[in-house]
């Protein structure tokens, strides 16, 4: 897949798809542009970045709905 340096980026997805996510996005009175740059920063900066103080190691672990670590 090309990968200009541009700004832009250019999907294809299913019609109905594209027709319902700027419905969703209207009804939520957000862009497109909106919704995937907060997507997008979500996705990168989020939850998963790791302390800079602490290895993987010393992360809690995550507990199953049981309270096991399995």
């Amino acid at each position: 897949m090309a990968r200009g340096k541009s700004g832009r980026v250019v999907i294809e997805i299913d019609p109905k798809l594209k027709r319902q996510l700027y419905a969703t996005l209207e009804y939520k009175q957000e862009t497109m542009k909106e919704w995937f740059v907060k997507e997008a920063e979500g996705l990168i900066y989020g939850a998963k970045q790791l302390s800079l103080f602490e290895t993987p190691d010393d992360q809690p672990s995550a507990k199953h709905d049981d309270g096991s670590d399995k």
